[in-house]
């Protein structure tokens, strides 16, 4: 049987940047990476095996923000410099310079139409800029500190911003008005950014927690605290089930929404990761720190459903053969349909064969959607100084916070049954096939942990044999 999540994999490191790597994002177009640096300078690389990389100058400060236009045909940097440019991703490299800001501009980014940009600055505001005819719209001025980050919605009526005022702020692109402000952070807000429907809002802080609001409802659904350090950059994958994140903490984690857990740490980067991005596709994402270096990984884990599986478990009529070790890594059980009701925590732990180039981990304490945990303020954008870490190897274990609601069980012992007194008997038959359903779908689950508890211990027969062989050679 295949796995039902893969690991992500390590595909290409780039070099070329002299200083730590500040910003990341992927061309449309899938052909292309761009990074900004402390350096100063804006490096394109082809994704492509052979590719040349292209080195863009021409800001005198660093780079703080990068992004590609919708199309792919133009890249847009903000800078310290108090200036935006506007690039064409090609040999030429030729660019248009805005004199944005009367501070350094932290953030910029483009309208999904590609016919706006949205910066943010250290002089406390938000700008609106027009792309094609390069001049000014209109600011946003209710930010009471820096502003580190602003971004449209997919649907261009809202603008999401953060900053060091403590604030998450909501503004509406046709009136101007900040629609809401959420202010429980207990440090900077650093890094905002709406899923791909734009029916949430995520936000980072540099108390490492990352907290996540319905936009319909307004109410905070999902908290993290899985980061030890200021979370420095977070990133939606396009299916809206997955998100990754970058921490001074030196690891890259990828939480799983739908189930309200922390799924991977990954180990790359010596120092801080300061910045994380998933392709428009979400087939890949790129990590970027203070070690200079850009990192590509393969995702994998979106491959495939857990519900395909379940659904070919129930097609058998015959058990599977005792599994081979090389055919699947032992996981627990990874249920990816939307769920209608809130998160379900979950208490366990995964586990890696040592061949694994990224190393994962999580235990889930049951962390109630607003609690906070002691504030560790280690920010790194705004020339703090990064934290430094070692490249390690190995498992690495952190709580995770989900989203707050009633469970869909609780619905049902709560509601089903006034249904049936009431003299509905048709809730009843309704209620019954739902508890069928769900005890087909924990028989199957079941089955599946069963083949993977006898794989985990094969493997750990292998390793034990391994050890003993390698102890043995020593003598």
């Amino acid at each position: 049987m295949a796995s039902v999540m893969e690991d992500p994999t390590l595909e290409r490191h780039f070099k070329g940047h002299k200083d730590a790597v500040t910003c990341a994002d992927f061309n449309p177009n899938r052909k292309q990476l761009a990074s900004g640096s402390v350096d100063k300078s804006l490096m394109i690389w082809n994704l492509a095996p052979k590719g040349r990389a292209f080195r863009f100058v021409g800001h005198q400060d660093v780079i703080t923000g990068v992004q590609f236009s919708p199309s792919g045909s133009l890249v847009a940097t903000s800078s310290k410099d108090r200036t935006v440019r506007l690039w064409t991703p090609s040999m030429k490299g030729e660019s248009t310079v805005f004199k944005a800001h009367t501070a350094a501009v932290r953030s910029v980014a483009f309208s999904h139409d590609g016919q706006r940009l949205v910066t943010a600055s250290d002089d406390k505001s938000i700008k609106v800029w027009s792309v094609h005819r390069q001049c000014f719209i209109y600011s946003l001025n209710q930010h009471t500190n820096w502003v580190r980050c602003a971004r449209f919605s997919p649907d261009g009526r809202l603008i999401a911003s953060c900053g060091d005022d403590r604030s998450v702020r909501l503004w509406d692109t046709t009136t101007k008005h900040c629609i809401n402000c959420f202010t429980d952070y207990g440090g900077s807000a650093t890094f905002v950014g709406f899923n791909s429907s734009g029916t949430c809002i995520a936000a980072s802080g540099s108390d490492s927690s990352l907290k996540i609001w319905d936009l319909r409802t307004n109410k905070l659904i999902q908290h993290y605290q899985v980061h030890s350090a200021g979370i420095n950059s977070f990133s939606f994958h396009p299916s809206n089930n997955y998100l990754v994140s970058g921490s001074s903490d030196s690891t890259v984690k990828i939480l799983d929404l739908l189930e309200g857990r922390l799924i991977y740490t990954l180990h790359g980067h010596k120092g801080a990761v300061i910045t994380v991005a998933f392709s428009r596709e979400g087939d890949l994402f790129a990590s970027g720190g203070a070690d200079s270096q850009v990192l590509l990984w393969r995702t994998n884990f979106d491959s495939r459903s857990y519900q395909d599986v379940l659904q070919q478990h129930s097609r058998r009529s015959t058990p599977d053969p005792p599994p081979h070790l090389s055919d699947i890594y032992p996981r627990i059980a990874h249920l990816h349909q939307p769920q209608p009701t809130a998160i379900q925590l979950l208490n366990s732990k995964t586990h890696l064969t040592p061949t694994q180039a990224s190393a994962n981990g999580h235990h889930s304490n049951g962390l109630p959607a607003r609690h906070v945990a002691s504030s560790r303020v280690e920010g790194w954008k705004g020339g703090e100084s990064a934290g430094r870490g070692g490249l390690t190897a190995g498992n690495q274990t952190g709580p995770d916070g989900g989203g707050k609601g009633r469970r869909e069980e609780e619905e049902i012992a709560q509601t089903h049954p006034l249904e049936v007194l009431s003299g509905h008997p048709s809730s009843l038959d309704s209620t019954l096939r739902h508890i069928v359903q769900q005890l087909d779908i924990l028989t199957q689950t079941v089955s599946v942990l069963e083949e993977r508890l006898t794989l985990t211990e094969d493997k750990l027969k292998e390793c034990l044999l391994q050890q003993s062989q390698i102890l043995k050679d020593k003598n």
